[in-house]
């Protein structure tokens, strides 16, 4: 078993630092809808905070590699700290748009620091429980800070300045108490088509659920809102879909390591297809309905990413762990990037239930890229048994042969 105490700084500051990640992004939605922001500003934002996820995938590594995890770490934080606050400071759509972009570079870059770090020393056969372990604090985490928006309200400065020291205090146990600072790479090139090498359907996976799960993240608070649920009901809303990840997150990362990361990737898929058709065509407007629904769609369709990244880095050879991190980052914001954006425009196209038309739709490519990858690796194992097989077999024909010619000496 995998002895997780040297990991509590790290998984400790990352609780953290999600809960005023998370926190922040329905705050940002419900506070520019208050603001008169249209949805598709909001869905724009969404786009240029991924953009600047797409960046970090470039700057980060080279980052770890010069200075190292910790430094790094800090450096970024401090950053998201002082983003956090230039918020409530710079009100409006298009400055929010250029703050967005600042954090999404900040966030990006501290997800590729914490989640390289978590998996350099992990064996494979235990890395699906690792990351879940990881992914449960930080669905516990945002689930637990959205009941700060009915307590302190989003128009607020105080839920900017409690965002701003959540997000401070998460350098504390890194900086004093972590002694797990893995050796930073030598060398580091960001290679997407080596990326795509070591594992398409991850590749695939984190693309479509940069889609889906930005767009619910950003858009799904003010879904709630056109449902006519208070602030409390809309923190119930985003917590249902967080506790439901929580509860299927282990579940699904210790059957992935004991029965294969795909067909757990399949079956999560088709849940979070069925889950947002629920939501789409038998939901309507019933805030209990749509509390049900989303419980259903968050337990299958927000453990995907973690059980691509321990798809991916099952794959990896030793110190290509930054560059699974960081080009799994990559993919997921090119997802993210469209995701938010397109849904809003959906959303003022046909109205709430758009949303959840979008991201079943998305997830059907998922369930077929499984599909693909599930056909095209078959063919390769039987091969690669084949030749393993094929390998063994003189020695075995070489015991055989002794044991005859024994039984032959033996019997004269």
């Amino acid at each position: 078993m995998t002895d997780f105490r040297p990991l509590v700084p790290l998984l400790t500051a990352a609780g953290i630092l999600l809960a005023g990640n998370g926190l922040q992004g329905t705050m940002i939605a419900l506070r520019g809808a208050e603001e008169g922001f249209s949805t598709g500003q909001i869905g724009f934002m969404g786009t240029c905070y991924f953009a600047g996820f797409i960046l970090a995938c470039f700057a980060t590594p080279r980052m770890l590699a010069a200075v190292g995890h910790i430094r790094t770490f800090a450096a970024l934080a401090a950053t998201a700290a002082s983003g956090t606050l230039a918020i409530a400071l710079w009100l409006g759509p298009y400055p929010w748009m250029v703050i967005r972009f600042v954090m999404g570079f900040c966030f990006s870059g501290l997800f590729t620091t914490m989640e390289s770090w978590l998996n350099t020393g992990v064996p494979n056969s235990e890395r699906g429980r690792v990351l879940s372990v990881y992914r449960m604090i930080d669905l516990g985490a945002v689930t637990g800070s959205q009941y700060l928006l009915p307590l302190l309200g989003s128009s607020d400065f105080r839920i900017f300045s409690v965002m701003a020291i959540m997000v401070t205090i998460s350098l504390v146990p890194v900086s004093l108490a972590d002694r797990s600072n893995p050796k930073p790479p030598e060398e580091f090139r960001f290679d997407i088509p080596q990326m795509w090498r070591i594992s398409p359907l991850a590749s695939i996976g984190c693309v479509v659920i940069g889609m889906t799960n930005s767009a619910f993240r950003l858009i799904g608070p003010v879904y709630a809102r056109d449902l006519g649920f208070s602030d409390t009901g809309i923190a119930n809303f985003i917590s249902a879909s967080i506790i439901g990840a929580a509860v299927m997150q282990y579940p699904f990362g210790w059957w992935s390591d004991r029965h294969g990361r795909r067909i757990v990737l399949l079956f999560a898929s088709i849940g979070a297809v069925a889950a947002g058709l629920y939501l789409t065509m038998l939901a309507g407007g019933s805030h209990t309905a749509n509390l049900v629904g989303v419980f259903f769609f968050g337990a299958f369709a927000l453990p995907l990413y973690s059980l691509s990244a321990a798809h991916a880095n099952d794959r990896a050879k030793e110190g290509q762990y930054v560059l699974v991190a960081a080009g799994l980052m990559f993919f997921y914001s090119v997802g993210a990037m469209a995701g938010p954006f397109v849904a809003s425009l959906l959303m003022e196209w046909r109205g709430p239930a758009a949303l959840f038309s979008f991201t079943s739709a998305v997830h059907a490519v998922l369930i077929a890229a499984t599909l693909w990858r599930m056909r095209a690796r078959g063919p390769a194992d039987r091969r690669g048994r084949f030749a393993a097989v094929m390998r063994t077999s003189p020695l075995i024909f070489r015991l055989a042969r002794k044991r005859g010619e024994a039984e032959r000496n033996g019997g004269k």
